[in-house]
């Protein structure tokens, strides 16, 4: 509930790596934000400090993550931080993540063709029997409506 949701705006800065686990599918790639302020001097836009991210994907997210992103690709991405602090070979590492809820090109930047994704059914619902279909016709022989005393006016369509 208290967890840091954050929206970060930058460029896919690897290709998305997608596995097949257990709990599901996941992807993850890394994410530069570059900040960009107004150089008075030079009169002109500069680029500031870069951050790096990882982004982690799971379940249908990751799937559409590995189908959609290329490296240098705009993106905006919407999800909770982690920061995290390990050593490693007697060097203290931060690394900061991304657990992505939304991903999405950035239209601010370029334009993109939205494909929805199939469904595709769990497996138990697969070796589950199959529903038939209703019948629908009406058998051979057998009144459509019983007569009605009431005559019937035509319908318009519009």
């Amino acid at each position: 509930m208290n967890e840091t949701m954050v929206c970060a705006v930058g460029n896919v800065a690897t290709q998305p790596v997608y596995r097949e686990l257990s709990t599901g599918p996941s992807a993850r790639f890394r994410l530069a934000v570059t900040s960009r302020y107004w150089d008075r001097e030079k009169n002109t836009w500069a680029d500031g400090h870069t951050n790096f991210f990882t982004v982690w994907a799971n379940r249908q997210l990751a799937t559409n993550v590995a189908a959609s992103l290329n490296v240098g690709e705009a993106v905006i991405v919407q999800g909770r931080l982690k920061v995290r602090a390990e050593a490693r070979e007697g060097q203290n590492w931060t690394s900061a993540d991304l657990d992505a809820v939304s991903i999405g090109h950035d239209l601010a930047r370029g334009t993109s063709a939205f494909r929805r994704a199939t469904r595709v059914e769990p497996a138990a619902a697969v070796g589950a029997a199959a529903q038939p279909e209703p019948d629908w016709e009406t058998p051979a022989g057998h009144p459509v409506e019983p007569e009605s005393p009431r005559r019937r006016e035509p319908s318009a369509v519009t």
